[in-house]
């Protein structure tokens, strides 16, 4: 995303708070999905492999799984259903049927963290630009090429992200007891 919205790579939002608290629909959207980026990137921030690949009992959702698998829905949503495009490796011949149950979280082990959060943060990076390009032709009730609204694609991440944040948030907690609601104003933008 752009200036457009407040966000540059590498540095702290700078919201104008009139806009965040009484902004219009896309202005919501936009940045209740960047708050949540942010704090999922602030719970996987500074842990090293052994952390990545911690578990809460017989789950297999690990910090690392959680990097893997939210890089690969947003290439989903915003590479293939949004702009029609061919989602990047490792996801290019992933199939949605057949691996999205247990493939980001048992491949995750062998990818180190640096790798895992560079491989998220670019997933990201490409989703910036690809929702900038499709606000740049209308609104939330524009028609993705998968037929479903930008609204409802926006809505969808926007819960993927609530949902593992907080898995997130118990996780880093087990990893070092770190715990909280939002990052640091210091925090940088993924």
């Amino acid at each position: 995303m752009t200036d457009t919205f407040g966000f540059t790579p590498g540095r702290s939002p700078e919201w104008d708070i009139d806009r965040f608290m009484r902004g219009d629909e896309v202005d919501t959207a936009v940045i209740t999905l960047e708050r949540n980026r942010r704090t999922f990137a602030w719970k996987c921030a500074d842990v090293g492999a052994e952390a990545m690949r911690l578990r809460l009992g017989t789950s297999a959702v690990t910090l690392g799984g959680l990097l893997k698998h939210l890089a690969w829905v947003e290439e989903l949503y915003f590479q293939t259903r949004l702009a029609d495009r061919e989602p990047m490796a490792p996801f290019a011949h992933r199939d949605p049927e057949d691996d999205w149950d247990d493939w980001a979280w048992s491949t995750a082990a062998d990818d180190g963290p640096e790798e895992l959060r560079a491989l998220w943060g670019s997933t990201v990076h490409r989703s910036r630009e690809a929702l900038a390009a499709a606000l740049s032709r209308g609104g939330l009730e524009q028609t993705t090429p998968s037929g479903m609204s930008l609204r409802r694609l926006l809505a969808d991440m926007i819960e993927e992200y609530a949902r593992h944040t907080g898995h997130a948030d118990l996780l880093r907690e087990q990893v070092d007891g770190a715990t909280g609601e939002g990052p640091p104003p210091e925090f940088p933008v993924p």
